[in-house]
């Protein structure tokens, strides 16, 4: 009786192994199918823009719904202008952030104020672009880029992004707004992968005479540099995506200049702009393609920093 209660157990054991094994295979494998169903609709929907454009539509310029010319430029170079804005501009006020909560804040303060950046990563999008259209936007047209302008605006070469109307909005008003929406998300992990570093490590180097520069260069740095690139590339992924505040802010203008004061358009926005309004036809197919760009960048971004992870992950193994 013993032996079969015993060969009972085991059977049971092995059949619920079984099934928490393949329920949780299933709900990895719907996230690849979600992918892949993704992928598949974009394509479909924006085959005909670029069956009838070729991939010419990349590099094309016009956007004209009335006389159904269309092309991606103008969309993807505002999408990389502002996000690469918004990444100058978070990155070392993120850093900065997370060091100081990490080595110098006070106790007392420390976590109040980690929260607090934790809540500006719940805030609605929509909310900071309200914020920057009606509130932002004025302060900067009559104070900052006025200023901008007569500082840089004859400084040989960039002289040039700082020229033309000064209307408060344009591609560099949304790098600033994305800048601010991204800070939260990149300083956070940034502050909990500084956290992850050993105690002894810093406490041996401050015991060497290090000064607190010195051990977050060569001691802490070093330690959670993988994390820290993750933290970027999460926030870089975030900027790339984002549309209501972007749509408030960047002046919905299909045109390139070399002004950043200027108006400007990004896929997100042109998407958010027209999708509702677009007829059947090359319009809308030209919006999902807009869409599949889009996605295939944000794959690409996120690939090459897993790519740059693994890498230095194998070069921290053979050292």
């Amino acid at each position: 009786m013993a032996q079969s209660g015993y060969t009972h157990a085991a059977s049971d054991a092995k059949w619920q192994d079984f099934l928490f094994h393949k329920i949780t295979l299933l709900f990895a494998a719907l996230v690849l199918l979600v992918l892949v169903g993704i992928m598949l609709s974009l394509i479909v929907g924006a085959w005909p823009a670029l069956q009838h454009f070729g991939p010419g539509f990349i590099t094309r310029i016009e956007w004209d719904p009335v006389n159904n010319e269309y092309g991606a430029l103008i969309a993807i170079a505002g999408t990389l202008i502002s996000s690469t804005i918004a990444l100058l501009i978070a990155f070392p006020i993120s850093f900065g952030i997370a060091l100081f909560l990490t080595e110098i804040c006070p106790a007392w303060l420390k976590q109040p104020l980690g929260t607090a950046i934790e809540l500006l990563a719940g805030v609605p999008s929509i909310i900071y672009g309200m914020w920057g259209l009606f509130i932002f936007a004025p302060l900067f047209a009559d104070h900052v880029q006025p200023l901008l302008q007569n500082v840089l605006g004859d400084v040989p070469v960039i002289g040039q992004l700082f020229q033309g109307p000064m209307m408060g909005i344009g591609m560099l008003t949304a790098g600033l707004i994305l800048s601010v929406m991204i800070i939260p998300f990149i300083a956070s992990v940034m502050r909990d992968v500084f956290d992850t570093c050993p105690g002894v490590l810093k406490e041996s180097a401050y015991a060497l005479g290090c000064t607190r520069w010195e051990v977050v260069r060569n001691i802490v740095l070093p330690y959670t540099r993988i994390g820290v690139v993750g933290g970027v590339m999460l926030g870089l992924g975030r900027a790339l995506g984002e549309t209501m505040a972007i749509t408030f802010v960047i002046g919905n203008a299909h045109k390139l200049s070399w002004s950043l004061f200027s108006a400007g358009n990004s896929i997100a926005s042109t998407l958010a702009n027209e999708f509702a309004e677009a007829e059947a036809g090359l319009h809308m197919s030209s919006l999902f393609a807009l869409g599949l760009i889009l996605f295939l960048i944000t794959f690409i971004v996120l690939a090459a920093a897993k790519l740059m992870l693994l890498k230095m992950s194998k070069g921290e193994g053979s050292k």
